[in-house]
């Protein structure tokens, strides 16, 4: 342990023993230990995303048009409850108990499920009231766009449930309990593969409900996934409790000052996909929507490829910068950074290299397999780049110093998104759309990397 942390008032001997681990356990393997179960399950659970897509998929390209319209504010909430706001639970729970705090760690907890159900119900809300005109704003029309509205209605529904689950797992995760949310997620997999067709198609006396069938899946999963988190940390099986009591603004304000940040960041990342999808399809028609929204669902896989590598880091870096010990949570930043940037880095060449038989599994119409095989091809390559900057920012947001991350989004978005809408004006083929989003990643990795090296990450009063 550096003389910065041997000087800090937290003795790890007085340590619960998985927050001693995370303060001096070797640091590779401690990062594999704690991303595996974590890596594993995300990526199932994208798997059964992309599962649900082919079920979709084989309804017709209306289909397959408007459940791509839906995947990006869709992925929002995930992006939000998971990674953004939850990165905040997990990171004020992991600093208070890095300094000994475990009643300030019990608060955060409870004050983080009040929070999430409130803001879970406000976007439920906006997107029950407000999806048709949207969705028609982004180009939908016709059979798209009532397929868009009618699985966004569902999925939207049971929005709520989706947060207050996130909650609990993000405070799980804080505590550097990887397994129990993962087990949740995996069980999730177990149930929507079967689920998902059954409620699309229908068997038997069950009549299908066609693309809602496969919103409603989502659902049912949340609510009991929500049950038992809830029940795991109020039956006392977990290092953090839901301790009740008056509301506080400070707990409020620590999971905000690293979530309100984090999802700005996340929201960022949305509008790329929202603004490409649309100028792609206005530029080439809803072949090119489709393609470009099937093609682009590879780079989404990245986001719980990145999770699963990049979740752990919260925790780790929070436990040490709250025990005063910089150093190391700087090592721990780059080593998992270094682990996301191989893993995507080896799915984008793939995917380079053969994009037909990825977009092959989702359908076969030419005008969608040549444009998301223009934006593979073109993509790809830059995914790693991607993975190595969000691994970063999970670190950044266990450090609670996510104002230079966020500019270094900023710079991304204004690429991508300026690039995109350039090309559209200029006239410009539809691959110059696709090499303004591949610039931005490789920015944002390289970018990231430098400000992490830059940072102060020192603990204040």
């Amino acid at each position: 342990m550096s003389d910065e942390a041997a000087a800090s008032p937290v003795f790890t001997s007085a340590l619960d023993p998985r927050t001693r681990a995370m303060l001096e356990a070797p640091i590779a393997p401690l990062i594999l230990r704690m991303a595996w179960p974590n890596l594993v399950v995300m990526l199932l659970q994208a798997a059964t995303g992309l599962i649900e897509t082919y079920w979709v998929g084989r309804l017709g390209p209306d289909a397959l048009a408007g459940m791509a319209l839906v995947f990006p504010p869709f992925m929002l909430m995930q992006m939000l409850s998971v990674g953004a706001m939850g990165g905040g639970v997990s990171s004020a729970v992991a600093r208070a108990l890095g300094s000994g705090r475990r009643d300030d760690a019990d608060r955060v907890a409870f004050h983080g499920v009040v929070l999430f159900g409130a803001i879970g119900a406000t976007f439920s809300l906006l997107a029950l009231a407000f999806g048709r005109p949207f969705y028609a704003m982004l180009g939908a029309e016709g059979g798209a766009l009532e397929a868009a509205v009618a699985y966004s209605n569902v999925v939207f529904a049971g929005n709520v449930l989706l947060w207050i689950m996130n909650a609990l797992a993000s405070a799980l995760r804080g505590t550097g309990d990887m397994l129990v949310p993962a087990g949740v997620t995996c069980f999730g997999v177990l149930l929507i593969v079967p689920l998902s067709p059954l409620l699309i198609y229908g068997y038997g006396p069950l009549a299908g409900l066609g693309v809602p069938g496969g919103g409603l899946a989502i659902v049912v999963f949340n609510a009991l996934g929500c049950c038992y988190l809830a029940w795991h940390v109020l039956s006392g099986r977990s290092l953090v409790r839901l301790k009740r009591g008056p509301l506080e603004w400070r707990f409020f304000a620590d999971i905000l000052k690293v979530g309100a940040l984090a999802s700005l960041t996340s929201v960022q990342t949305n509008l790329i996909f929202i603004t490409v999808t649309a100028v792609a399809g206005r530029m080439a028609g809803a072949e090119a929507l489709a393609g470009y929204g099937t093609g682009a669902r590879l780079e989404y896989l990245l986001i719980p490829l990145s999770f699963g590598l990049g979740a752990p880091l919260v925790p780790l870096v929070g436990t040490n910068v709250g025990a005063g010990d910089a150093a190391r949570a700087k090592r721990i930043a780059f080593t998992g950074a270094a682990f996301a940037f191989i893993a995507a880095e080896a799915v984008g060449l793939a995917a380079a290299a053969a994009p037909a038989a990825w977009l092959g599994i989702f359908g076969a119409e030419p005008e969608m397999i040549a444009a998301g095989s223009s934006y593979l091809t073109i993509a790809g390559p830059t995914y790693g780049f991607f993975a190595f900057g969000m691994a970063l920012y999970f670190a950044a947001q266990g450090a609670g110093r996510l104002g230079g991350p966020l500019a270094v989004t900023l710079g991304r978005t204004a690429i991508a998104i300026g690039g995109a809408v350039l090309a559209a004006a200029l006239g410009a083929p539809l691959w110059t759309v696709f090499a303004a989003v591949a610039i931005g990643l490789v920015f944002y990795g390289v970018a990231m990397g430098a400000l992490t090296a830059a940072a102060d990450w020192r603990r204040r009063a």
